[in-house]
């Protein structure tokens, strides 16, 4: 494990990255084009939960696509010239949510998301950010009567794995969130989820914390890279150039399009996704004390540092397409419903992307050049599982016994990305 490593990307995977190797004794540079936790994990909702072992592509997306294909939902818009350009990740997409395959994706998340919890709470201590932590739970609400498909499979999925939930009824939902008004019928809540109150200074800190260790933070942007020798050379903007033995592409959704510059092609897409912060109800009455979900509604409402965070669902769109806020504004009517939300507090709409393979798990291992590794691809669970991403890279890169099975989440499992050489 002697030597140096560049990790790209400072999210939170890319900055949980470097804290590991750090620890393990490389030589570490964590490298981005911008500050770090300033691109997709700065726009999330900020929960910690092993409920995320229920992908979005799981077998009851069949059921709702119908409706979703109408392209007037919060839960889903598409931009229809991206998804013919993309029919074969789409179709892949759609494939992984077969029942087989599902539970697949539950075997590998479910392990990975309880080390993610672990590392989270060793890195929010170690990093001063307790305080930051809500131990509060997380609530999915649901404005008909009986169970949806999804809310079944969510039930059992969660029962099978341990995950501690509870079902609400409308007292009880008043009970836990008294300014939420009247209009869900049933609600779980999942009792050992936690919440931050703002993920990028979560990631700052961490990254903060790298450094305070004596690592490099680097202000540069990635534009390609090339074998050496004995390693590898980073190219950056303005033609500045980094060595190192070994990179770690921690990019997020710009991960493809970086190792395309080595000959490889990942079958990534992006889910895009906007939110706005509001001052909640004008008399200063408490909103919310933890995030919640309207699942048919498709947005999250989570109290954060600055105000309530809404945030919208699933765009299917080019990673630089322009903005379109139709969906954020169907996510505000549909939230004003449940909550006072009072006046906006920024003066425009945030939007990122994120970064999803075609089975909803990330990637993680040696992608096929070596010493050139890969840690993106989390979907809507980055912020939640990089810690956990980043023990298991760690480990693989040590050449030690994994602390979860690592195949499911192996390069390889792609056509075409087949071993180091």
């Amino acid at each position: 494990m002697q030597g140096s490593v560049l990790v790209l990307g400072a999210g939170m995977v890319g900055a949980a990255c470097a804290l590991e190797l750090q620890r393990r004794g490389l030589d570490v540079a964590l490298v981005d084009a911008r500050e770090p936790g300033s691109e997709t994990s700065h726009g999330n909702a900020g929960v910690l939960t092993r409920s995320s072992i229920v992908p979005f592509n799981n077998p009851a997306l069949w059921r709702a696509l119908p409706g979703l294909l109408a392209n007037e939902s919060a839960s889903l818009r598409y931009d229809p010239a991206y998804l013919l350009r993309n029919i074969g990740w789409a179709m892949r997409f759609l494939l992984a949510a077969r029942r087989g395959t599902f539970e697949r994706t539950v075997a590998a998340l479910d392990p990975l998301t309880r080390l993610s919890l672990r590392e989270h709470e060793r890195l929010l201590a170690e990093s001063g950010q307790l305080a930051r932590l809500r131990r509060d739970g997380w609530m999915f609400l649901y404005r008909q009567p009986p169970r949806t498909a999804g809310m079944r499979l969510q039930l059992e999925v969660y029962q099978r794995c341990g995950v501690e939930v509870e079902e609400l009824d409308p007292a009880a939902i008043h009970a836990l969130e008294p300014a939420l008004r009247p209009i869900f019928a049933r609600g779980l809540l999942i009792r050992a989820a936690r919440s931050v109150d703002d993920p990028g200074a979560v990631v700052r800190a961490y990254a903060e914390l790298f450094a305070r260790r004596g690592g490099r933070l680097l202000r540069r942007r990635a534009v390609g890279l090339e074998r050496q020798a004995r390693g590898w050379s980073v190219r950056f903007e303005q033609g500045s150039v980094e060595q190192a033995q070994q990179v770690v592409v921690a990019l997020g959704p710009w991960s493809a399009a970086f190792l395309r510059t080595a000959g490889l092609r990942i079958p990534m897409a992006f889910e895009r996704g906007y939110h706005m912060h509001y001052a909640g109800a004008a008399d200063g009455a408490p909103a919310l004390t933890r995030p919640i979900h309207d699942a048919q509604a498709g947005y999250v409402l989570s109290p954060m540092r600055r105000g309530l965070r809404l945030s919208t669902g699933v765009e299917l769109n080019d990673l630089d397409a322009p903005p379109r806020h139709a969906q954020l504004e169907a996510a505000q009517r549909a939230a004003a419903q449940a909550l006072e939300l009072g006046r906006r507090l920024d003066e425009n709409p945030w939007k990122g992307a994120r970064p999803t393979l075609p089975d909803s798990r990330p990637m993680i291992g040696e992608l096929p050049r070596r010493g050139l590794w890969a840690a993106f691809g989390h979907q809507h669970i980055g912020f939640s599982t990089g810690p956990g991403s980043a023990s298991l890279l760690g480990a693989l890169m040590a050449g030690e016994p994994a602390p979860i099975d690592p195949a499911p989440f192996a390069p390889q499992r792609f056509a075409g990305l087949g071993p180091p050489s």
